[in-house]
């Protein structure tokens, strides 16, 4: 087995029924090509080890039901527009930025945005800034055989989708910019896209985070995408970030 994909003798099998489970074609020209199953196998290769799953709360979140319904139609529309557009916004590593007060749908945009690119087929990975960092920090501490912090890192960097929830809702130290730092602009370099949410005005995520860490992340997301209004938490029915 290369690359931890299967080759003759292994028991993958081809989805598409056109390779021997290993991802490529052998044609009459005695050359190998891409069999439509190796791209969905590599990301999901890529993706492991980090956590790409949809809470439970998100996993029904659609354009056509509450509380989507229910949150600001201008940007609503714009992540409809990211999302039919998610082939060539990954590929081109152009991502979405979220902003506004608690409770105003941001957190579930964010998720429908990373359960239509799981569904199609990418890798996403799914952290709340305080969780991901405490990841970060648990490589630290890793014995022999779990996963290093460089192992880590670059399945961040490497993740067809990075999502990052509550952005600036962690405590300001000299490590956590520099970690944020180099995730941010190593995607950015890598052309990689990033769905972000924060509570913060852009001048006050400059404060928590640096200017330069958000001059990168509008370098990726483009100018962030304004939910400002009262906590839908606190009306019925509606259960929104």
């Amino acid at each position: 087995m290369a690359n931890g994909f299967a080759s003759n003798g292994d028991s993958l099998s081809c989805p598409f029924g056109k390779c021997d489970g290993g991802g490529w074609i052998l044609g009459d020209d005695d050359l190998a090509y891409k069999c439509e199953c190796l791209e969905p196998r590599l990301s999901k290769a890529r993706s492991s080890g980090i956590n790409s799953v949809i809470p439970r709360r998100y996993r029904g979140v659609s354009f056509d039901r509450p509380p989507v319904t229910e949150i600001d139609k201008i940007v609503v529309n714009a992540v409809r527009d990211w999302i039919d557009s998610i082939d060539s916004n990954l590929k081109n590593g152009d991502g979405l930025w979220l902003m506004g007060n608690t409770g105003t749908g941001k957190t579930t945009l964010a998720m429908l945005v990373s359960k239509e690119t799981l569904k199609r087929g990418h890798s996403v990975a799914i952290y709340s800034l305080p969780k991901l960092l405490a990841r970060i920090r648990a490589t630290f501490d890793a014995q022999a055989g779990e996963e290093s912090y460089a192992d880590f890192f670059e399945r961040l960097c490497e993740v067809d989708l990075l999502h990052i929830d509550d952005l600036g809702a962690e405590k300001q130290t000299e490590w956590v910019l520099e970690q944020l730092y180099a995730l941010i602009n190593e995607r950015y370099e890598r052309e990689k896209p990033i769905v972000v949410t924060t509570n913060l005005s852009q001048e006050e995520l400059e404060t928590q985070i640096g200017e330069r860490t958000v001059s990168r992340l509008i370098e990726i997301c483009g100018e962030a995408l304004p939910l400002w209004g009262e906590d839908a938490r606190q009306k019925p029915r509606l259960r929104n970030d």
